[in-house]
């Protein structure tokens, strides 16, 4: 059974970062609402080669409406994190111990979140220190699945691993 997938967006996130595991997504069943400050928005990626319709305004959604958390990396979560709806959104999934799939910058938020201490992920290399000094153990490797429900990758060549691994999360 497909599993309902939020996916926080805004402008400059990264292209393919957020396409191919969304056509992943889509292709086993799976289905996607983006969500930015406002539903009808249009954001586009920083290298202007996709522009995405926003579903739901931050507003409108609660994490209990969604099976998992997608997070594309770019500038996107940089810009997300600092508005506090977006990190108490990304914070209730890991409460509750959903999936969280965040691929390169895409760890920003949950820092910002607070929810990383002690938990395995990568990231984009320019967020190592970051991520340590938010207390996750850091590996530089192409994915990570930590407690079966937190799926990190580096960047765009780890999506092939990132897809695989965060689709398999989600078939569980």
């Amino acid at each position: 059974m497909g599993k309902k997938i939020a996916v926080v967006i805004t402008d400059l996130f990264e292209d393919v970062e957020f396409t191919d595991p969304a056509k992943a997504f889509r292709e086993a069943g799976h289905e996607l609402v983006t969500i930015e400050k406002e539903a009808g928005a249009k954001v586009t990626g920083k290298n202007d080669e996709e522009t995405v319709t926003i579903d739901k305004g931050i507003d409108e959604v609660s994490a209990g409406d969604f099976d998992a958390l997608f997070i594309p990396g770019g500038f996107s979560p940089d810009i997300l994190r600092g508005d506090d709806r977006f990190v108490a959104f990304a914070k209730e999934f890991a409460t509750n111990d959903k999936p969280i799939m965040a691929i390169c910058h895409g760890p920003q938020l949950l820092i910002t979140a607070e929810v990383l201490n002690g938990r395995d992920v990568t990231g984009f290399k320019s967020i190592h220190v970051d991520l340590k000094n938010a207390g996750a153990k850091l590996h530089d490797e192409e994915v990570i699945v930590c407690g079966g429900n937190l799926v990190t990758s580096r960047t765009p060549d780890d999506l092939p691993a990132f897809n695989r691994e965060s689709l398999n999360v989600l078939s569980s």
